[in-house]
């Protein structure tokens, strides 16, 4: 049996698990013994064990840790699925839409805004053992791959075994899923040569919630009507299961060049990142850091640092270095050593420091949003001077981390330090601040964190009048709303 990995625990529990308790005032659909009867003829691995129903009922998501201090979870699963084919998802879905019962899709859980939490209990399918490799079409540079698939095994894997890659290093890599990376619309930190996960999936398989599966895609293009993959990538479990994926991939890369750079300003280092990719240049990694954030990570002082990284066949790496070089240095840009960049690289997927800050009483998250070059200068003031403003904040800052020739992505994080009894209060205004400033400044509620429940009260104001097409999209393939209720700001049957 493939083992790909396992969800890797955000922070530890305070009490016993059978003393959990759910911390949101959610309706709890709870799971009869017949259904559950139901359920293992359907599905060899159906548990009601206490300490898995608890790990099975939450995610990365830094407030429902500071919960995990009181031994709460925001919802409270009845029984954990765990099915190893497709026909096992369907034939438990089938199950509960006929009984009414929400599902909630989840595998590493490690999202940080609450998409895989069982809001209303019900049944938790962890896709976590759904696993592996089906095909590498090396010809075509096509991977065929099951959704509970861990990331750095299957990197691992494409390199050693047939010298590809998929490109795609999200800072969660060692704790997610490529079920999850689709249903979230993940984005690696070398996006700019590679794209997103949504520029790589070429074909997938779902889950309706009547239990029929459905196939997506499968060609380089297509011109059959709208594109069917788009509509389940990103959908966070709301209108299908996804169980599996075809992704392109590419031939693994065989030289890598660095750089650092220092600017004056925020502005210059957005104006720069903009020249390079308006004049053609995509180099893997394209971060900023603002000085806040750059002294904090790199100790550089009053600088705003920008690192570079480039990977792939030396003639073409070579130039795209070249363009950065005279582009950073033509906006009065220092050149800072390439060791910055090594730093990063060295700890760039390390997520331990969440952990210890919330056990300390901090409240900590990040906030990540999209926006066009012309407004990015003035979203990055504004939400940075709102989450500043909020009570008890300790310090904003930002980077970009994510480049396109139209805008970029800005990562913020925010820090605080309220009393014990208002982190709650606390968490909700300093995203409604940040949030508030973005959207009012054109910008997208999310780059690829998705929506899950923290973000869902801004859904409808971020999609307008699109939102009722979400809505009625919803309605159609999921009538009896069973899957994954309370997510991205949908109609909820079971609030």
């Amino acid at each position: 049996m493939v083992t790909t990995g396992a969800p890797t625990p955000p922070i530890e529990f305070s009490g016993d698990a059978t003393a959990v308790s759910p911390r949101l005032a959610a309706p709890r659909v709870e799971v009869s013994e017949e259904l559950i009867a139901r359920l293992r003829d359907a599905c060899g691995s159906v548990s009601v064990d206490a300490a898995t129903l608890r790990e099975a009922s939450r995610d990365w998501w830094p407030l429902a840790m500071t919960w995990a201090l009181d031994n709460q979870v925001a919802g409270l699963a009845h029984v954990v699925v765990a099915p190893t084919s497709s026909n096992e998802v369907a034939d438990v879905v089938r199950i509960a839409n006929e009984a009414g019962i929400p599902v909630t899709a989840a595998a590493g859980r490690s999202g940080v805004c609450g998409a895989s939490v069982p809001l209303h209990g019900g049944i938790v399918l962890d896709l976590s053992a759904f696993e592996g490799i089906v095909d590498v079409d090396t010809t075509s540079l096509v991977l065929d791959v099951h959704p509970g698939t861990f990331g750095t095994w299957l990197e691992a894997h494409l390199r050693a075994d047939w010298q590809l890659t998929l490109g795609h290093w999200p800072q969660s890599i060692d704790l997610s899923t490529v079920g999850g990376w689709l249903a979230c619309r993940s984005a690696g930190q070398l996006s700019t040569r590679y794209g997103k996960i949504e520029d790589m999936v070429i074909g997938l398989d779902v889950v309706l919630a009547d239990g029929r599966t459905i196939h997506t895609g499968g060609s380089p293009r297509a011109a059959v009507g709208p594109d069917l993959n788009q509509l389940f990538v990103g959908s966070e479990g709301t209108l299908g299961i996804i169980t599996g994926a075809r992704l392109r991939l590419h031939p693994m890369p065989r030289a890598e060049v660095r750089a650092a750079f220092g600017f004056a300003s925020f502005d210059d280092g957005l104006s720069a990142c903009r020249r390079i990719l308006h004049r053609g240049a995509t180099p893997a990694v394209l971060r900023l850091y603002d000085a806040v954030e750059a002294d904090r990570s790199f100790g550089s002082g009053d600088h705003h640092v920008m690192l570079v990284l480039d990977e792939g066949e030396r003639d073409l790496i070579d130039p795209v270095l070249d363009v950065v070089l005279a582009t950073c240095l033509d906006a009065g840009a220092e050149r800072l050593s390439d060791d910055l960049v090594d730093r990063w690289t060295e700890h760039r997927n390390d997520v331990s420091a969440l952990e210890a800050l919330i056990s300390r009483g901090y409240v900590v998250d990040t906030m990540e949003i999209a926006g066009s070059w012309r407004t990015l200068p003035t979203i990055y003031r504004a939400a940075v001077d709102a989450i500043r403003g909020v009570e008890s904040t300790l310090v904003a800052s930002a980077h970009l981390s994510h480049s396109y020739p139209d805008g970029a992505c800005l990562y913020f994080t925010f820090a605080g330090q309220p009393e014990p009894d208002d982190r709650d209060r606390y968490y909700d205004a300093a995203w409604t601040a940040g949030t508030r400033a973005v959207l009012e400044r054109g910008g997208a509620l999310s780059h690829h964190h998705g929506v899950g429940l923290n973000r869902a009260r801004f859904v409808r104001e971020a999609l307008g009048d699109a939102f009722d097409v979400l809505v009625a999209t919803k309605r159609a393939l999921d009538p009896n709303g069973i899957l994954n209720p309370g997510k991205l700001g949908l109609p909820d049957p079971f609030a």
